[in-house]
C-alpha cells in the first residue's frame, strides 16, 4: 500500500486509528423519520449518525425502518441506477447476498415487477439474510441457499448480476480486527481464485447484455483489477464508466480496456471498498422455462380474505404450500417456478398466513410487509418499553376489548402480531428472533 499510495500513506495510516463512521439507510417505504444527520453523497437513503447507538434495543430497527450498513458499500447504488433500466421488469440475482445490506438496497431500488434472487450458500448465513430481508418487508423477492455452480441451470436468466465477493476483507481492517488477523498472503491468493470460480461458475446464468456489478472490501489488485483483467481475457465483456462527483473523493483505476473504483477511508467517510461494472456481450442460449403451473392457489373464500389484508396497487399471485400462505407479483410467477425447479428456495415473496381448519393465522413476515393494510387490522400502538417487551417475546399487558389478532405498532410501523384472548394476550413474536439485551435505560 505504501508504493501505491505515495505521499497518501500517512493520512491512510492515520485514519485507522480512529472510530468507523455509523451509517444507516433508511426504509423509505416505512416513512422517512426526520434525521437531522449528513446524508451518505452517493445514495439518497444512507446517513451517517454521530455514535454508535444501541441499535438492538431500538423497535424501529426490528421493524425493519432502516439498515444498518456502511457507507462505502452504498455506492452500489450508484452502479445499479447508471447502467440499468429501471423502466423496466428486471430479473436481479444477489449471489453472495448475506447478511442482506446489497440485497434491501436493491430491493429499494428495482421496480416493483422485478424480481431479486438473493442467494447465500452458507446455511447459517442464509438465515440471517432471509431475517433481514423479511424485516425490509418487500414481496418481489425469492432466497436461495445454493453453490454458485447451481446457477449454470438458469442460462439466461438474469438481467442483472450482482456479486460481492468473499475477499481478504483489507478495507475492513479498522472495523472488524478479525479480518486483520485472518489475513495473509496466501489467504489473498486463495480469496482470489475462489473469486474467479465464482465468477465462472454463475456466469452462463447472466444474459446477453446483463449486467455484472462486481465489489470487494479489500484493496490489493489480485483480488480487484486483475481479476477484472482475467475476466476480459475470459469472456466477452464491456466495462462500464460511471459518472463521478469528485467531491466523493472516489477514484477510477483499471486498465486500457478495464475499469474500477476504489474508495478509501481517507480520502471517503466509510470504510475500504472496491467495485466495477461490465456488460456481458456474448451469448449462451437461455434455459427453457416451462410454462405449466404447479403451484396451488388458496381456496376462493381464502383468497377474498386474504385480499382484504393488503393493497393492491398491482396484480399479486397467493400460493399455498404446507399449509401457508404466500404472495408475490403475479408477473413473476413462472420464474419464480422456474427457479423452484432448479434451486433451493427458502423463501418465496412474502409468508402471509399459516391456514388451521379453513382459518386464517397471520405469519409475522406480513406484520413487517410494506403492502399490508394496517387499517384493516385491530392494532395496538406500543410504548418504547412496552416494545422492547414484545420483542423480548414477553407477556404484554395491553389495553384491548376487542379479541383476536391484533397488529402491535410502534409509531404506526408494525412489529408483529399478538392474540388477545378473554384473560391474556399471547405474544406471537418468533422465538428464534427475540432479543436477549437488558434495557438499562428502561429497567
Amino acid at each position: 500500500m505504501r508504493p501505491y499510495l505515495g505521499e497518501e500513506w500517512k493520512d491512510f495510516e492515520d485514519v485507522h486509528q480512529l472510530p468507523s463512521p455509523v451509517s444507516i439507510r433508511i426504509n423509505s417505504k416505512k416513512g422517512n423519520p426526520a434525521l437531522q444527520s449528513p446524508p451518505v453523497a452517493w445514495t439518497t437513503t444512507g446517513f451517517y449518525l454521530d455514535e454508535r447507538p444501541s441499535f438492538t434495543l431500538d423497535p424501529a430497527f426490528h421493524a425493519g425502518s432502516y439498515y444498518v450498513q456502511e457507507a462505502s458499500s452504498m455506492f452500489l447504488e450508484q452502479a445499479f441506477l447508471q447502467c440499468t433500466d429501471l423502466n423496466r421488469p428486471l430479473n436481479v440475482l444477489d449471489l453472495c447476498a448475506a447478511p442482506g445490506g446489497k440485497s434491501t438496497h436493491l430491493l429499494s431500488l428495482m421496480n416493483k415487477e422485478s424480481l431479486l434472487v438473493s442467494n447465500e450458500v452458507i446455511r447459517s448465513r442464509a438465515s440471517v439474510l432471509a431475517e433481514n430481508i423479511q424485516k425490509w418487508g418487500y414481496n418481489n423477492v425469492v432466497i436461495t441457499s445454493n453453490d454458485p455452480e447451481d446457477f449454470q441451470r438458469l442460462a439466461g436468466f438474469f438481467d442483472v448480476m450482482v456479486v460481492d465477493a468473499p475477499c481478504s476483507g483489507e478495507g475492513l481492517f479498522r472495523k472488524d480486527p478479525q479480518a486483520m488477523q485472518e489475513w495473509s498472503p496466501d489467504n489473498v491468493a486463495i480469496c482470489s481464485k475462489r473469486q474467479q470460480r465464482i465468477l465462472r461458475d454463475s456466469w452462463t446464468s447472466l444474459k446477453e447484455g446483463g449486467i455484472l456489478i462486481y465489489s470487494t472490501c479489500t484493496y490489493n489488485e489480485s483480488e480487484n483489477e486483475q481479476n477484472l483483467s482475467w475476466l476480459k481475457q475470459e469472456y466477452d465483456v464491456e466495462f462500464l464508466s460511471l459518472l463521478l462527483n469528485e467531491e466523493w473523493g472516489i477514484e477510477k483505476v483499471g486498465t486500457s480496456d478495464t475499469v474500477g473504483y476504489r474508495l478509501f477511508p481517507h480520502r471517503v467517510k466509510g470504510e475500504g471498498f472496491f467495485l466495477s461494472v461490465m456488460q456481458k456481450r456474448s451469448s449462451e442460449g437461455s434455459s427453457r422455462m416451462k410454462n405449466r403451473n404447479s403451484l396451488t392457489q388458496p381456496p376462493r373464500k381464502i383468497m377474498e380474505q386474504l385480499q382484504s389484508w393488503i393493497q393492491l396497487p398491482y396484480e399479486k399471485t397467493f400460493i399455498i404450500r404446507n399449509d401457508k400462505v404466500q404472495f408475490f407479483p403475479s408477473s413473476k410467477l413462472n420464474d419464480i417456478e422456474h427457479l423452484s425447479r432448479n434451486l433451493y428456495l427458502l423463501m418465496a415473496g412474502t409468508l402471509m398466513a399459516s391456514l388451521k381448519h379453513d382459518k386464517l393465522i397471520p405469519e409475522h413476515p406480513a406484520a413487517l410487509s410494506v403492502d399490508l393494510d394496517k387499517p384493516y387490522f385491530n392494532y395496538l400502538n406500543v410504548s418504547h418499553s412496552e416494545a422492547l417487551q414484545f420483542l423480548r417475546k414477553e407477556t404484554l399487558q395491553l389495553d384491548s376489548v376487542k379479541k383476536g389478532f391484533a397488529l402491535i405498532r410502534y409509531n404506526t410501523i408494525g412489529l408483529g402480531w399478538v392474540n388477545i384472548l378473554d384473560n391474556r394476550i399471547n405474544n406471537l413474536y418468533p422465538a428464534e428472533w427475540r432479543i436477549r439485551m437488558a434495557d438499562k435505560n428502561h429497567s
